[in-house]
């Protein structure tokens, strides 16, 4: 007890009365002493009522054995008689009932109210004092109801009654006894009452301390990550179900997304530096070598008409490059702000049918094959969707060898009613492919597969963005772009956008267009690549 006393006063000093659990515990105590006031009072007011129905009882039954004897007063005169109402009811020595714990008081009066001796016994003290003390003893007499007194100062429940020949009984029980009884039970309560607050004060801030230890680890844990420890996590708790665990959970999570947030904001701000380097490298290299071919101008080592020429081609070359290297970065600058497109019905056929004939007119030797349907929409940016398509040729085209067949399909897929449903552009060639690593980077800006065929090998470089691009005008149309390929099994871009409400106009019969006769092929390949944002410019694989 000493011990708890010794814990609660510590606690008390450390956590001040308006901690959580102090007011707990005032909140407990103090109901507590409400229930146990309240047990106290109706377990005493019981006890009272049934000790004083008792006297009553007593004092009721000595009523109805005076009305049932029929006495006289002549009769009580009697020693007989006297003797056999004292057995029946009578004091002992003329004060003394058989009622344990109380005493009992019976007087006769005379016409004028006053008491009489019976058996030539004179009247008692406690006997005058009754007597004395009702005031009306012939409504006592008349009455069968039990009446509050004051007898010699003292507490007494009395009832009247009459002898055969009218003569007036009073008795009379004392009930100091009971009252007595009733105060030491409400000593004892109260004492008892008092030893059980203050254990349940204690147990109540220990048990407080312990089922809101959780709150203190929470605490601690939002300390620790304030001071930089993003790692940091409330450990768990024993009882799964209470509200504490529950709210454990939940910060857990909370935490565990900030910091995911807080890596992902450290991912993007680290590929920021790395795109600016990038970016700043891929700028530097075509002024690099215009400044280097107008250094040789400027120390009269083109001499020749043909060098100048050759060189005037370089500086020309190198200034599209960097033209066309600002423009996607300004592209991709835009579609990172996700503007909304500007919305209209494109007619995505006709968009496929013009970028295979500019691919034709490119490379004539190339095996096409082009299926579209005659007229399949979507709701999206006309300028935005050319270049999807654009650069994903463009990057056949810089990507396999010249003779490598690629196949171009546009379908629109119904959703069962549900909705407008889909419209799926596939672009398949047969070039060399794209190992695992590289097809998981395809989206990334300024990424360069290593490997390129032999074909392509002379051709310049592409910027590396325009997968990115694609990625992010698909992405601003609610739509998805995928990657499948493997190395030496060629490589396919599969692009989703939603269709446009209403039906497709059907296909006509020139849906399908073969060039050179080369088919499309269904060659097994491996997923590598999944949707992510896009913007135009490169190569599968190159960008």
């Amino acid at each position: 007890m000493r011990r708890l006393l010794r814990a609660g006063a510590r606690h008390t000093r450390r956590h001040g009365i308006h901690s959580l659990r102090a007011k707990l515990t005032i909140v407990n105590v103090a109901l507590l002493a409400l229930g146990i006031a309240a047990a106290t009072a109706v377990s005493l007011m019981g006890m009272r009522h049934y000790l004083l129905d008792r006297v009553d009882n007593e004092l009721l039954g000595s009523r109805n054995a005076i009305q049932r004897t029929g006495f006289t007063q002549k009769e009580v005169d009697s020693l007989s008689a006297i003797s056999a109402l004292m057995e029946e009811f009578a004091p002992v020595n003329g004060e003394r009932s058989p009622l344990p714990g109380s005493e009992t008081v019976f007087v006769a009066l005379d016409a004028q109210h006053r008491p009489i001796a019976l058996a030539k016994i004179p009247p008692t003290r406690r006997q005058v004092e009754l007597a004395d003390a009702v005031r009306d003893p012939v409504a006592y007499a008349d009455s069968a109801a039990v009446h509050d007194v004051r007898v010699g100062g003292d507490p007494h429940r009395a009832v009247g009654s009459r002898l055969a020949d009218g003569t007036i009984v009073l008795m009379a029980t004392d009930t100091g006894a009971v009252h007595s009884g009733v105060k030491k039970a409400l000593k004892l309560d109260l004492a008892f009452g008092t030893f059980l607050l203050v254990l349940l004060a204690l147990l109540t801030m220990l048990g407080a301390q312990h089922r809101l230890r959780p709150l203190e680890d929470m605490v601690e844990t939002a300390s620790a990550i304030a001071e930089g420890d993003l790692t940091r996590r409330v450990p768990a708790g024993r009882d799964p179900v209470t509200e504490t665990e529950q709210l454990r959970v939940a910060l857990n999570s909370m935490l565990h997304q900030v910091e995911s947030a807080f890596e992902t904001r450290e991912h993007s701000a680290a590929q920021l530096r790395r795109f600016v380097a990038d970016a700043s490298h891929e700028l530097r290299t075509p002024l690099a070598a215009i400044r280097g071919y107008l250094q040789l101008y400027d120390k009269g080592m083109l001499r020749e008409p043909a060098d100048r020429t050759r060189a005037l081609a370089r500086m020309t070359a190198e200034a599209d490059r960097m033209g066309r290297l600002v423009e996607e970065l300004l592209t991709l600058a835009r579609l990172d702000q996700q503007p909304r497109p500007r919305m209209c019905t494109v007619d995505m056929s006709r968009l496929v049918r013009d970028a295979a004939d500019d691919l034709r007119a490119q490379q004539p030797e190339r095996p096409l094959t082009v299926r579209a349907e005659g007229s399949v929409t979507v709701r999206g940016d006309e300028a935005g969707l050319r270049q999807v398509i654009g650069n994903l040729l463009a990057n056949v085209r810089a990507h396999t060898p010249d003779d490598a067949p690629v196949t171009v399909e546009l379908r629109r897929e119904e959703d069962d009613g549900r909705g407008p449903g889909a419209v799926r552009l596939r672009v398949e060639d047969e070039g060399p492919g794209m190992a695992a690593a590289d097809a998981d980077r395809v989206f990334d800006r300024f990424f360069r597969a290593a490997g390129e065929a032999d074909a392509s090998s002379r051709r310049p470089p592409g910027s590396g963005l325009g997968m990115a691009i694609v990625q992010a005008v698909v992405t601003a149309h609610g739509g998805a772009v995928t990657v499948l390929t493997a190395p030496g099994e060629g490589l396919t871009v599969n692009v989703e956008l939603p269709a446009a409400t209403g039906a497709a106009t059907p296909a006509p019969s020139s849906a399908v267009e073969p060039y050179t006769g080369a088919g499309t092929k269904d060659v097994g390949v491996k997923e590598t690549g999944a949707g992510r944002d896009s913007a135009p410019g490169q190569g599968a694989g190159a960008g």
